[in-house]
């Protein structure tokens, strides 16, 4: 799941606060299970604009649509009379929508609503913790299941680095050592050989080189 936090109030504001007519655009996708872009922060962020517009004297439009994803050119075009009748989109999708939703209206600001944050899980309702980086070549078969790239704060690939200290990493004492963590997973496992073979630097030139990557299924677009 993408992981997103909503902007602050003021940030939004100072955008669009010379606009005549605004539309917030969520998503249903990842946004919403995290509570930062569904259709219920939508509302409250359309609400909130709406009172600042009326404090200000200035009758400005604020519109609501939550789109079932904003990262499917799909949808988008579902949502395009909607969009055009506004003068600026405020989307509170992640990057990736934010950006779709740029390119297919080209001719409307869009303003992010949340800062994309990482990809992760849910530990308990409201707390989310990062778990991948999508870096394009996945380490977990040779780490236990536990994500060094991630979860690492020096992104070490055979640790654990000499910060290590009581299963803690030296950043914080709140904050797990990946490594300590990846040890004991591969001991609960019988697995202790694998922590004895070199894991080999990363070829980030090949895993990610060439700007934007892409993942083309021929079987699908046929």
């Amino acid at each position: 799941m993408i992981v997103a936090k909503g902007k602050p109030l003021e940030e939004i504001i100072e955008a669009v606060k010379d606009c005549d007519s605004i539309l917030v655009a969520g998503c249903n996708e990842c946004v919403t299970v995290c509570e930062a872009g569904g259709s219920k922060e939508v509302g409250i962020l359309a609400s909130a604009l709406r009172l600042y517009f009326l404090n200000q004297g200035k009758k400005t439009q604020v519109g609501e649509i939550t789109l079932q994803r904003q990262c499917d050119r799909e949808y988008l075009i579902q949502a395009r009379e909607s969009v055009e009748s506004y003068q600026m989109v405020i989307s509170m999708a992640c990057g990736v929508g934010c950006q779709f939703m740029a390119e297919e209206f080209a001719n409307k600001p869009v303003q992010p609503g949340v800062n994309t944050m990482f990809m992760g899980g849910a530990l308990e309702r409201g707390v989310w913790s990062e778990r991948c980086q999508g870096c394009g070549s996945c380490l977990l078969a040779r780490t236990g299941g536990i994500c060094p790239v991630a979860r690492c704060a020096k992104r070490v690939l055979n640790g654990p680095c000499g910060g290590s200290s009581n299963g803690k990493c030296e950043i914080s004492k709140d904050v797990d050592c990946a490594w300590q963590l990846i040890v004991n997973r591969l001991k609960a496992l019988g697995r202790m050989d694998d922590y004895e073979q070199i894991i080999p630097l990363k070829d980030w030139s090949s895993d990610r080189a060439g700007g934007p990557r892409k993942v083309v299924k021929e079987e699908v677009r046929q």
